[in-house]
């Protein structure tokens, strides 16, 4: 998973959590969601629109469900999904209990629009994961460069 995993998990804090990253403080066999957040990133932006990516994972025995992302450096946050290769906005989405929603290149992604200030490589851009059941989880997405791709590292 490399650094930008580990910088994910690291840097990750929620509502009512420690640095493990639960953001309901539950535990795996209770009928809870217990959310982490890791590989979180973003490419660097070339216009005033950016894509976020990251992966969100519930040890817990309960769905929760996204409803809403925020961020200063842009007007909005946007949550969409593909499937069957067609890309389209939602209002939510569901983290499965024991299960995880990936957000990736080609995939489910945060489309950052109107950006305050196109932040550049190197630098953390600041989200809040607003969770219907388990509140708001802030992560410190890392700016990489805009051709990176985790699978390679590069």
């Amino acid at each position: 998973m490399g650094a930008a995993a580990l910088t994910g998990a690291l840097l990750l804090t929620g509502c009512g959590s420690s640095e493990s990253g639960s953001g309901s403080g539950a535990g795996a066999g209770s009928g809870k969601a217990a959310l982490s957040v890791g590989s979180a990133y973003m490419p660097q932006p070339v216009s005033d629109m950016a894509a976020g990516f990251l992966t969100i994972a519930n040890k817990g025995g309960a769905q929760d469900e996204l409803t809403s992302v925020t961020s200063d450096i842009a007007g909005s946050v946007t949550v969409h999904e593909t499937a069957g290769g067609a890309m389209r906005e939602v209002a939510s989405l569901p983290v499965p209990a024991h299960g995880r929603v990936v957000f990736e290149s080609g995939g489910n992604h945060l489309m950052f629009d109107r950006l305050k200030r196109k932040p550049k490589q190197g630098e953390n851009v600041t989200v809040a994961l607003h969770f219907a059941k388990s509140g708001t989880v802030e992560v410190r997405m890392p700016v990489k460069a805009a051709t990176y791709n985790p699978a390679t590292g590069h």
